[in-house]
């Protein structure tokens, strides 16, 4: 598999940026769609809750990656700790990233950088047994 190296959460990183820089005019809180539910209840859609919930889809690939031990999956999880300090800079410096909706998307990064190294470190703990010798009496 080809995207074990490469973050997907670069994908709604971008997404975001393509729209907040190429569309200045538009809310993340717009109405994007409406679905009736079986209740009767109008439920709306907007931009913002599409991009959050399908950045956390990948969050979920990410964390099932993050299982993997290869040189890929280190590059992956250097590559995802990289994605969260830019989105950080860009979060504190870029007038168009401070949104709540950036912020979040921020957070759900710091959640695979961290969960990616929690899993490694599981992972490599599993692998390092060191047994107990018992002294001769």
């Amino acid at each position: 598999m080809y995207l074990i190296g490469f973050p997907l959460l670069v994908i709604p990183f971008a997404i975001y940026n393509m729209i907040a820089f190429l569309t200045p005019g538009m809310a993340w809180t717009d109405k994007a769609a409406s679905i009736r539910l079986i209740s009767g209840q109008d439920w709306m859609m907007t931009p913002q809750d599409i991009l959050l919930a399908f950045s956390v889809l990948l969050l979920a690939v990410e964390i099932l990656k993050s299982t993997r031990m290869s040189m890929r999956a280190i590059v992956d999880h250097v590559l995802s700790m990289i994605l969260f300090i830019a989105m950080l800079i860009e979060f504190l410096l870029v007038k168009q990233a401070g949104t709540s909706t950036f912020f979040i998307l921020m957070v759900i990064s710091l959640v695979d950088v961290m969960a990616g190294f929690i899993v490694t470190i599981r992972t490599a703990q599993r692998d390092l047994q060191i047994d107990r010798v018992e002294p001769i009496a």
